[in-house]
């Protein structure tokens, strides 16, 4: 374990703190203690918070081969140790270790993509010369670091949306301050030793675990230029709210919803539902949440889905074979239970699954008739492993039952129409469909965001070094 775990000091202000407050960080499947966590109090939040300000003025200065060369060594840096980290992953947030796993390799793409970027902040030269009165003047702008940012993360994914914050920062010289997530801080802790090794200036990262006082007062200093944050809507939301002058990039909670039309190629389309509905017990922003059937195939593909949910079962996390590990809490695995037995209790039909022990949640499939408004598992974010079933006759209804959310970050289509996909493209709002595959898929390097209460602004180490920077212009008068 030792090898795994990494020792719990801050490290801030470039010096190493092991006295103080601790959090204990338990393993979801077991309960056990896996290490500690020293927590930062308000006079360690100030000290990082000033020598990012300080870092800032150096990490501005670097030139772009700097910030490439840095950024490339945290990849190798990680890829180095790509059993270690999937290890933790999967001990300290109950992530199936082939997820696990995936979730690494991601999070080396994610710094090697931050690497090429960081040649890429560039900018145009404009001509000025286009009224009478502006002849001889000349423009060119560019892109330049806003400052400091204060990045909050959550637990689901702990090394790769960390990574999507630490990348596009590098990348165009911005420092953060990363409060990592309570469940899981410990895989923030060994990522930042990555930085630390790869040359990258001193407090360029700092992590500080902290209470939510401690963290709101962090979002509200206006020495930092940009707030990043991932988490539920309700908790980012009122973020912005006292996050005054500064950029705000929000990466929220989402219902996604999968349409599957008769004409889709069923096999691929069954798979690709389970796993996003069950996989890592549906602790992903992008899971399938809501499914929707057209009505002469509904029968037979309900089918397969359920017997495939019914065939699967929590399994330890470090098991091979595991789709499904714990929840990350059984406070979470509670509230599933009973937005379950709510919707039952309103005549959904439970058909596998519906059953919990501890912070266990099986794999269930809920078919509900009409577009269930009102139930929590159809308008709220589940984030566990619960399917919702819809059925439909028209590709209009479909559109229009998935449509009917407060939330819009991806969603999926099953068709070989084109002219049905460019209805769907057209109509559904959110910020990414994905056709013949799972809302689940993601790559790093594309444009990652919602609309409406699913967030602010896109991620991608492209799009969100563009949240990071600012225009600032030249004007030249010749002559």
């Amino acid at each position: 374990m030792s090898n795994v775990v990494p020792d719990g000091a801050l490290h801030v202000a470039s010096r190493r703190i092991e006295g103080g407050p601790t959090l204990a960080v338990r393993e979801p499947w077991s309960g056990a203690e896996l290490g500690r966590v020293v927590m930062a109090d308000p006079a360690h939040a100030e000290e990082a918070t000033a020598a990012s300000v300080r870092a800032f003025a150096r990490m501005r200065a670097r030139t772009s081969y700097e910030r490439k060369t840095a950024l490339a060594r945290v990849a190798q840096e990680i890829d180095a140790r790509q059993d270690v980290f999937a290890e933790l992953i999967a001990r300290e947030a109950g992530k199936p270790i082939a997820l696990a796993r995936a979730e690494v390799g991601r999070a080396v793409s994610t710094f090697e993509i931050g690497s090429e970027e960081a040649t890429r902040v560039g900018g145009e030269v404009m001509p000025l010369d286009i009224t009478a009165t502006s002849r001889g003047y000349s423009g060119t702008w560019v892109r330049v670091p806003a400052g400091p940012v204060i990045a909050i993360s959550p637990f689901n994914f702990p090394l790769n949306l960390v990574a999507h914050k630490l990348a596009p920062a590098l990348a165009c010289g911005c420092p953060v301050v990363l409060k990592p997530p309570p469940q899981a801080p410990l895989t923030s802790l060994l990522l930042a030793d990555c930085i630390r090794r790869s040359g990258a200036p001193d407090d360029a990262v700092q992590v500080v675990p902290c209470e939510v006082a401690v963290a709101e007062k962090l979002v509200r200093d206006d020495r930092f230029a940009t707030l990043s944050f991932t988490g539920s809507a309700n908790v980012g939301w009122h973020l912005k709210s006292v996050a005054g002058k500064k950029r705000v990039l929000l990466e929220l909670g989402g219902n996604a919803a999968v349409l599957v039309h008769d004409d889709a190629q069923l096999d691929q389309a069954c798979e690709r539902v389970v796993s996003g509905a069950f996989g890592y017990a549906g602790q992903v922003c992008i899971k399938v949440q809501r499914l929707y059937l057209h009505r002469t195939i509904a029968d037979a593909f309900l089918a397969r889905v359920v017997e495939r949910g019914a065939a699967i079962a929590p399994r330890s996390p470090l098991d091979p074979t595991a789709l499904c590990g714990p929840m990350i809490d059984e406070a979470n695995a509670i509230r599933v239970e009973q937005w379950v037995s709510e919707a039952a209790a309103a005549g959904a039909r439970v058909l596998c699954g519906g059953r919990r022990d501890g912070n266990r949640y099986w794999p269930t499939v809920l078919e509900i008739d009409g577009d269930g408004r009102g139930l929590k598992v159809v308008d709220e974010e589940v984030f566990g492993p619960v399917l919702t079933v819809h059925r439909f006759d028209t590709w209009d209804e479909a559109i229009t039952m998935a449509d009917g959310t407060r939330y819009g970050l991806q969603a999926g289509v099953f068709t070989d129409s084109r002219a049905r996909v460019a209805e769907a493209f057209a109509r559904l709002h959110v910020g990414g469909l994905v056709v013949n595959d799972a809302p689940t898929f993601r790559v790093d390097s594309m444009p990652y965001g919602g609309t409406r209460d699913s967030g602010l602004g896109r991620e991608g180490v492209r799009f969100a070094i563009e949240e990071m920077t600012e225009r600032k212009l030249l004007v030249v008068r010749e002559g």
